[in-house]
Formats: structure tokens, C-alpha cells, sequence
């Protein structure tokens, strides 16, 4: 047991650590390294208007992990409700996180539409507000055991 929560503190410190340094392919690696060795097909066999709840519920339990960064769902930012907003005081770093389920398998697709929404709803203002100087924003789309990492400007 504790040789298996010891790989796993080293992997979600790896995970974690790649959202601060904008590490796109070690996102994508880690998190579908997980997604594929967890969850079954049957997990997203949900309404389709709840598919993207499930990777959103996981990615909150990923980010639970670091005790000293402010995680937040589905929070008022902007003109609309961001999935997750993550704020780091020590580094006054935020980070900012839309989720799409890429129904039709297009993940590229799904990933420049979260961005979009990042942008057009102004989800970043919150973290702004709340002081953080450098803001990160992350569109991530996820399709069965699959997903893709997008960041933006």
C-alpha cells in the first residue's frame, strides 16, 4: 500500500506540476494514462449533456490532491460559470479550465470550442479579481478513454 500511494503522490505531483508549466503533453500523457486505466466505456454511457460532469469530477479529485492550492467548480467568472478554477497563492498563478466531451470524437474541435468559451465568457476576470498575476487557460476535451489538452493565450 504504501509503494502504490507513493507512485501515485509522484504522479499527481507530476500532473499537477505540468498545469503550472504549461506542459500540454505531460497533461494529456498523465491524464490518459489514468483515464484508461480506471474508467470503463460504461462511465460515460450517460445523458449527453452529463459525459462531461464525469471527467470533470475526476480532474476534481486530481487537484484535491494539492493541499495548498485553491480549487473551484463551477464558480461566477466573467459572464458565466467556469468548470474549474484554480487559484496558486504562493506563485499567484491561475489557472483556468474548460472541459468538453467530444461527442463525435473530435477532440481538436471540442478543445478550440472550450477555449472560445474561456474567452467569450471572460472566465479569467475571477481569477484577476482575486489577484493572481499570470493566468493560464487550459481547454481539455475528453472522448471515452481519450483526451486532448489545448492552452491558450
Amino acid at each position: 500500500f504504501q509503494i502504490s500511494v507513493s507512485n501515485d503522490r509522484i504522479m499527481l505531483d507530476k500532473f499537477c506540476e505540468a498545469f503550472i508549466k504549461q506542459d500540454i503533453q505531460t497533461i494529456e500523457k498523465l491524464f490518459g494514462d489514468y483515464l484508461w486505466h480506471t474508467i470503463s466505456i460504461r462511465d460515460t454511457a450517460v445523458a449527453k449533456v452529463k459525459q462531461e460532469n464525469f471527467y470533470h469530477g475526476i480532474l476534481l479529485g486530481l487537484f484535491g490532491y494539492m493541499a495548498d492550492w485553491v480549487v473551484k467548480s463551477n464558480v461566477e467568472s466573467g459572464i458565466g460559470y467556469s468548470d474549474i478554477l484554480i487559484e496558486i497563492p504562493e506563485s499567484r498563478t491561475g489557472i483556468v479550465i474548460e472541459l468538453k466531451y467530444a461527442t463525435d470524437g473530435n477532440m481538436d474541435a471540442a478543445c478550440l470550442n472550450a477555449l472560445r468559451q474561456i474567452d467569450i465568457k471572460q472566465y479569467a476576470s475571477k481569477l484577476k479579481e482575486d489577484g493572481m498575476c499570470t493566468i493560464i487557460k487550459y481547454g481539455i476535451a475528453c472522448y471515452k478513454k481519450a483526451c486532448k489538452v489545448c492552452i491558450g493565450k
